[in-house]
């Protein structure tokens, strides 16, 4: 039986043409090669499985290449290449920095730069998963990497080019990976299954690269499982049942019962969903999907956002055009409103049919006409109005007389140079409503002036409430000063004055600092505008301590030795 090779290493690229996806990156390395302008350390950064350790292995591999082809191209023939190929090079090593991250492991490997080549014109070190290193072992690493010997060159590979420290990243080159595009991905697919001799729908291998999330290696590695599964058959149904996908079918009837407005049929093909086994938080989320991937159908300019297969594509755009644009819109935010609140819901199961019977509502004409847009909407609102009210518009309309009488009582107004004005813009539509309105106006102002700023007396009970509030109010930060100010206590002076007697400069000083926002907090709590709190200065009464009866007797005894006597011969005792 031959043994098995997983696709991921069997189609491992053997030089840069092969590389998948990295076009420009390859190109600038080829050209480096064939110039001869060769930096002593590179970093290469990018998501997994993208070719990060492959690019390096190549480079490697072309820069020792005896015989190089024209674009920095190795042979493949050479010696060189032969034990490259063969892995028994010992000009290529390669460390694993996340098993190998202590200082040790970097001080063996600068030993290790110290030995010169034995073939080939260089020694190149790549250190993969560099991030991992510890923080001791990248500075240990620090005077290596920046002035390696003439025949060292480093190649560092990492995923999270965060974590690498600003001192070794200003001393490489950085060379950032892109992910995989659905399109290259499945172009790699197809090669790889036609090489195999496997057969495979394209919308099968769209929903591989889908998933794969523009990682190669993730994308063969699960092209190998679907093969095993199908037996060389990859069909769309059998990587979705592998793959525990929900087929796109759903989603295209559910759409269709939207726009037929059949909650019923809603319902029971959500419920099919459930049974299968599928869980409701994937479906709202492909939900949002789908229509995303509507929106995007219905214009050739963004046509080319849907990563898919043709035949896919064509299918969104067949559906897309029996959407209306608001119809979209509404779903798309239904979908992603029941996203949100789906992880909360105690009832998740109701919460998405609330979201389909939503989305299949059909909008009456009163729940349509605010979505209209403003021009024409004075006419649709006055189709939905019954006859009198029309006729009564009409009589409210000014005639020509009274509309120059309004507008010569309108007085000139001038500037403060005394220029005019020109007259400010008249609506003579309600100008007897107005006229009466300007009547009522002032009286109406006195009114709202004495509730927006009422005086009403002050007493005890209101100013403590009021300055405990004032307390309640301060921010978290100032816990220790409330808790000192509530020592303190406003007494009333008279209706409008409150007087708060201190006994410290400094609080006085930091009360008075503090009184804007004292008296905001205390005339809407005491309902007195014209409230003032004055303080003021007290000097500290002497504090009179107060004693238990031993150290009441104690005492007495320190002021008069007599009484000592006296209580020793009469045994007397305090209590």
């Amino acid at each position: 039986m031959e043994e098995y090779i997983v696709s991921a290493l069997k189609y491992r690229p053997l030089n840069f043409d092969s590389v998948v996806g990295q076009r420009a990156l390859t190109t600038t390395l080829k050209n480096a090669i064939s110039s001869g302008k060769l930096a002593h350390a590179y970093l290469f950064c990018g998501p997994r499985g993208v070719g990060k350790t492959t690019c390096a292995r190549i480079f490697a591999k072309a820069i020792n290449c005896f015989n190089p082809q024209e674009g920095g191209e190795p042979c493949g023939e050479c010696e060189s290449c032969q034990a490259f190929d063969q892995q028994r090079s010992l000009n290529i090593h390669e460390l694993d920095a996340a098993s190998n991250n202590s200082v040790d492991d970097i001080r063996e490997l600068c030993r290790q730069v110290l030995i010169p080549p034995q073939t080939g014109k260089y020694k190149v070190f790549i250190i993969d998963e560099v991030h991992m290193l510890s923080p001791s072992a990248f500075n240990a690493f620090l005077k290596t990497l920046e002035e390696p010997p003439s025949y060292v060159i480093f190649i560092l590979c990492t995923t999270e080019k965060h974590k690498i420290l600003p001192t070794i990243l200003s001393r490489c080159q950085v060379y950032d990976f892109q992910r995989m595009t659905t399109k290259n991905t499945i172009e790699h697919l197809a090669y790889v299954a036609e090489k195999e001799g496997y057969t495979a729908e394209p919308e099968a291998l769209a929903l591989i690269a889908e998933k794969a999330d523009g990682g190669m290696r993730d994308a063969l590695s699960i092209f190998d499982q679907m093969v095993s599964f199908s037996g060389g058959n990859l069909t769309y149904e059998s990587v979705c049942q592998n793959l525990n996908v929900l087929n796109q079918e759903y989603y295209f009837q559910l759409v269709d019962h939207f726009l037929a407005g059949r909650v019923s049929e809603c319902l029971l093909l959500f419920n099919e969903v459930l049974q299968k086994g599928f869980d409701g938080g994937n479906f709202v989320a492909g939900l949002a999907t789908h229509m995303r991937n509507l929106l995007v159908s219905r214009d050739a300019v963004t046509l080319p956002l849907l990563e898919m297969s043709e035949k896919m594509r064509a299918r969104y755009q067949e559906q897309a055009q029996r959407c209306p644009i608001p119809f979209v819109y509404k779903v798309l935010k239904l979908a992603n409103d029941c996203d949100q609140a789906y992880r909360t819901s105690r009832n998740k199961r109701l919460q998405i049919e609330i979201c389909l019977i939503q989305s299949a509502a059909k909008e009456t004409a009163e729940e349509a006409a605010p979505l209209r847009s403003p021009q024409g909407g004075e006419n649709n609102i006055n189709k939905n109005r019954k006859e009198p009210v029309k006729q009564e518009n009409k009589q409210q309309t000014p005639t020509p007389q009274v509309v120059q009488e309004a507008v010569k009582q309108v007085p000139p107004q001038r500037d403060s140079e005394g220029a005019k004005r020109p007259l400010p813009k008249v609506s003579f539509k309600h100008i007897g409503a107005a006229k009466k309105q300007e009547d009522a106006e002032p009286e109406q102002k006195q009114e709202n002036r004495q509730e927006e700023h009422p005086v009403e007396p002050i007493n005890s009970e209101k100013l403590t409430a009021a300055w405990f509030a004032f307390l309640d109010s301060l921010p978290h930060d100032n816990a220790g000063l409330a808790e000192r100010l509530k020592g303190l206590q406003p007494t009333v002076k008279d209706d409008n004055t409150a007087v708060l007697p201190v006994s410290n400069p400094q609080v006085q000083q930091t009360i008075e600092g503090m009184m804007p926002q004292i008296l905001n907090v205390a005339r809407r709590s005491l309902r007195n505008f014209n409230f003032t709190l004055e303080t003021k200065l007290e000097e500290l009464q002497e504090v009179v301590k107060s004693y238990n009866p031993s150290e009441m007797l104690k005492e007495m005894k320190r002021q008069n030795t007599e009484v000592g006597e006296l209580v020793n011969k009469m045994q007397l005792t305090f209590s």
